[in-house]
């Protein structure tokens, strides 16, 4: 009965409270920029619903340069986390499958009716199931050194800018025959099966990882050249490099097939499966976020 009633004890020290950690800053810049990079694919859906295509466009450009600097970002600053794995997920969604496949229908898709709804709706499906597997993909040990040079289809940054190669060619000054809607729901299509293809396309992560000191100028030269050609001439860049990355895919299928024989022949214990040792680095910087 004394346990019902206990004593009273005015000086009795409180419990302590316990204190939330503190969070150090370097956690915090890679989900930052990954906000950013949300905040970009958002206003791109607002700019098209307004008609302001040429914005929506460019933000879906930031938005695409922004989660390119992210996992890069906490890679550098060990600033990796579960939280920011998920979050870059979710805003990669948004930004390179609902924005991408709203903007191409209230450009020109919504006249074709239901079939143009199809195309985007595909579009922002195959993005999401593209996010998915790779979210649940294991690293395979066993993978050939190469395999890391390559995504495992086409990475939704990548699809989501070459989906808008339809509104680039009429921002251009081509007509809506070149680029008609029928055009841009069949090839929306196209670019949403690539995006969840096993179709090995070359990624460059390794590429420039290391620069020789006599390169460092020329390419300084090289990206200030480029910034001041996309920036003066935008959409004819971008509908230059959709291009030019599309016709690259095939090369990159070959490349990566030569080099599967050349690791088969020196490992014959490696010979399981035409894509059973195909990189997932597309997966690899999106897991950059994760300790």
């Amino acid at each position: 009965m004394s346990d019902l009633f206990p004593p009273f004890e005015p000086d009795a020290p409180e419990p302590r409270r316990r204190r939330f950690q503190a969070v150090p800053l370097r956690l915090l810049l890679p989900n930052l920029v990954t906000l950013l990079a949300l905040c970009a694919g958002l206003t791109g859906i607002r700019m098209a619903i307004e008609g302001r295509m040429e914005l929506a466009l460019g933000a879906i450009v930031i938005a695409a340069v922004l989660d390119g600097m992210d996992g890069r970002l906490a890679r550098l600053l060990q600033g990796t986390s579960r939280f920011g794995a998920e979050l870059d997920s979710l805003s990669d969604f948004v930004c390179f499958g609902v924005a991408p496949g709203l903007v191409l229908y209230m450009w020109g898709l919504e006249s074709l009716g239901s079939i143009g709804w199809i195309a985007a709706l595909a579009f922002a499906i195959c993005a999401a199931l593209r996010l998915a597997r790779f979210n649940v993909m294991l690293e395979d040990p066993n993978k050939p050194p190469f395999a890391g040079d390559f995504f495992t289809g086409v990475p939704a940054p990548a699809g989501a800018i070459c989906v808008l190669l339809p509104v680039y060619l009429e921002l251009v000054g081509l007509p809506r025959l070149v680029a008609s809607p029928a055009v841009a729901a069949a090839y929306c299509f196209g670019i949403a099966l690539l995006m969840v293809s096993k179709l090995p396309a070359w990624s460059g992560k390794r590429f420039g990882s290391r620069i020789p000191r006599d390169k460092v100028m020329p390419l300084f030269v090289c990206v200030v050249l480029f910034v001041a050609v996309l920036v003066t001439w935008p959409w004819a860049t971008l509908a230059v490099l959709c291009v030019a990355y599309l016709a690259a895919l095939p090369f990159s299928a070959l490349r990566y097939a030569r080099l599967m024989r050349e690791y088969v022949a020196r490992h014959p214990a490696a010979a399981i499966g035409p894509d059973a040792h195909l990189g997932s680095a597309h997966d690899d910087d999106r897991h950059s976020h994760l300790n």
